[in-house]
């Protein structure tokens, strides 16, 4: 754990140095759990975020886009149960004053359990080699077979205990399990209780005549009022599908672990709607489809994991969570799941309109199902983040920090590089930025020696350094180095572009997913 939390530190510490990531209100002390996105940040973000949209919108014929307003008439509110069931269970501990989520205890307790049965099954691995039948040592090694048990049957008496409101029950169980608070080693532990978690506003004028407004806490309902509109005016047959990204507000109890859990947030989701009974096909391929888009990042399978819901919303009859493994261990990184006809119907009744979809082939009417998929940018950026920062040590002994973004998220392209700031050499290398910044996001670099420059971009994440030297201005040639190898190549000016739009090209890294 404290490796982990040694990891953790680093990453924020390098967000921050490198423009990535800056506190909000720094200056005056900051706010708890807000961050602003800082130069280099936002670039990172914006690129994550296209990444999605390209391969959500662009490449399916039968999604299209929207953007919702944040503000939503309130009833919409009422009619997607949010007023009443938008809670998350509190527990405070008496001795540090300290306030935790009571499910997300048990869960860490639970995913300490997992690892133990991890840690059982690697070394049988190591043990067994080849002949290794790891299915039958999940189902008949006695220690595996008890902490996954123990497992399951923790997280299914929570899922009953928040499911029927029974909280006496789940600190029953907090206790039982004896779970300290993670910072004191405290187990003086408060009452459960729920704890809603939209922020309220008022819309108006004056104080009299201001209108009650919730800041919205997802981006799903702007697609779900629009979806007649949508459907209408783009001529949509069912399936098809709705994107959209944008912020979203929840006074979450403990907003902690940096980016990870915010209040102020951005989601990037996609409704699809389909016919009545094929719900669960299309559950299936969105869950492939979806895993697949994070392969393509390039980040390891072994970072990824689908968690099905033990306790599933009152909207839902499946779904499941693509994990990641942060250095904090395993969490949600994305959502999939299946909301049945619950939404549309909820707003047909509470406004009175028909939110139906008419079949031309069977002359009838019906509300549509719903699949979602919904994915958290800011910890979609944590994920991209948090394993790309590596510390390395070359084969010379030196070490060196390389931040080794996936090259189409990469916020800036190439670092242009004069050897010297004389000798025509600047002027070479911003005719270079001219030409490539049609196309790409390029940075220039003429302080310190070549070497620490070339340090400053691994730091950065820049996948390229691209030096003129004197040779340069001879035959019009300069040196490639390439962040994640150093390998450095002689290449003609005229080549820059086609050489850097290969690696860092969308088209080609979501063709991994083919």
């Amino acid at each position: 754990m404290a490796k982990q939390d040694d990891i953790f530190k680093n990453v924020i510490s390098h967000a921050k140095e490198y423009g990535y990531i800056f506190p909000s209100s720094e200056i005056y002390d900051g706010l708890s759990a807000v961050y602003d996105y800082a130069q280099n940040g936002v670039e990172l973000k914006r690129n994550i975020r296209e990444y999605w949209w390209k391969s959500m919108v662009q490449m399916h014929e039968n999604i299209v886009g929207i953007d919702a307003s944040i503000f939503m008439h309130p009833t919409t509110w009422k009619a997607s149960g949010h007023v009443d069931a938008f809670n998350d269970p509190l527990i405070d501990n008496k001795d540090s004053k300290k306030r935790y989520r009571a499910d997300v205890l048990i869960e860490d307790y639970c995913e300490k359990l997992y690892q133990k049965a991890q840690k059982e099954i690697e070394k049988a691995k190591k043990r067994f080699g080849e002949a290794f039948d790891e299915q039958e040592f999940i189902t008949t090694n006695p220690r595996v077979v008890e902490y996954l048990a123990k497992k399951k049957a923790i997280l299914e008496r929570m899922a009953k205990g928040l499911d029927t409101g029974d909280l006496a029950d789940v600190k029953a169980l907090i206790e039982e399990l004896e779970i300290a608070d993670p910072d004191t080693g405290s187990k003086n532990w408060t009452e459960v209780r729920q704890f809603n978690l939209m922020f309220g506003t008022k819309l108006g004028a004056s104080a009299d005549s201001a209108m009650d407004l919730y800041l919205r806490p997802e981006t799903a309902q702007g697609i779900f009022v629009n979806f007649l509109n949508v459907q209408k005016t783009g001529r949509m047959k069912i399936p098809f599908g709705i994107a959209q990204t944008g912020k979203a507000f929840r006074n979450e109890i403990v907003a902690r672990q940096f980016i990870f859990r915010m209040r102020e947030f951005e989601q990037m989701e996609m409704q699809f709607f389909v016919k009545p009974g094929e719900e669960m096909k299309y559950y299936e391929y969105w869950k492939d489809t979806r895993y697949k888009w994070h392969l393509s990042l390039g980040m390891g399978a072994e970072n990824y994991r689908f968690h099905d819901h033990e306790k599933l919303a009152h909207y839902a009859n499946a779904a499941t969570d693509i994990e990641f493994n942060f250095p904090f261990g395993f969490k949600e990184l994305e959502g999939i799941h299946s909301r049945t006809d619950f939404d549309l119907k909820a707003h047909e009744k509470f406004s009175g309109k028909k939110l139906q979809f008419f079949d031309n082939e069977t002359n009838s009417s019906y509300v549509p199902y719903v699949v979602e998929t919904s994915v958290g940018l800011d910890r979609m950026f944590l994920s991209v983040f948090s394993k790309s920062l590596v510390e390395e040590t070359l084969e010379d002994g030196s070490t060196r920090t390389v931040l080794r973004l996936p090259s189409v998220l990469a916020p800036t392209k190439a670092a242009v590089l004069p050897l010297v700031k004389k000798d025509g050499l600047p002027e070479l290398a911003q005719e270079i930025i001219e030409d490539l910044k049609w196309d790409f996001n390029v940075a220039y670099d003429e302080k310190d020696a070549v070497g620490r420059r070339y340090r400053r971009a691994d730091a950065l994440g820049t996948p390229f350094c691209i030096t003129v030297d004197h040779q340069s201005l001879e035959d019009k040639t300069v040196t490639i180095r390439h962040r994640d190898t150093m390998k450095q190549d002689r290449v003609a000016i005229a080549d820059l572009k086609s050489i850097i739009e290969n690696e860092v090209s969308m088209k080609n890294w979501l063709k991994k997913m083919l």
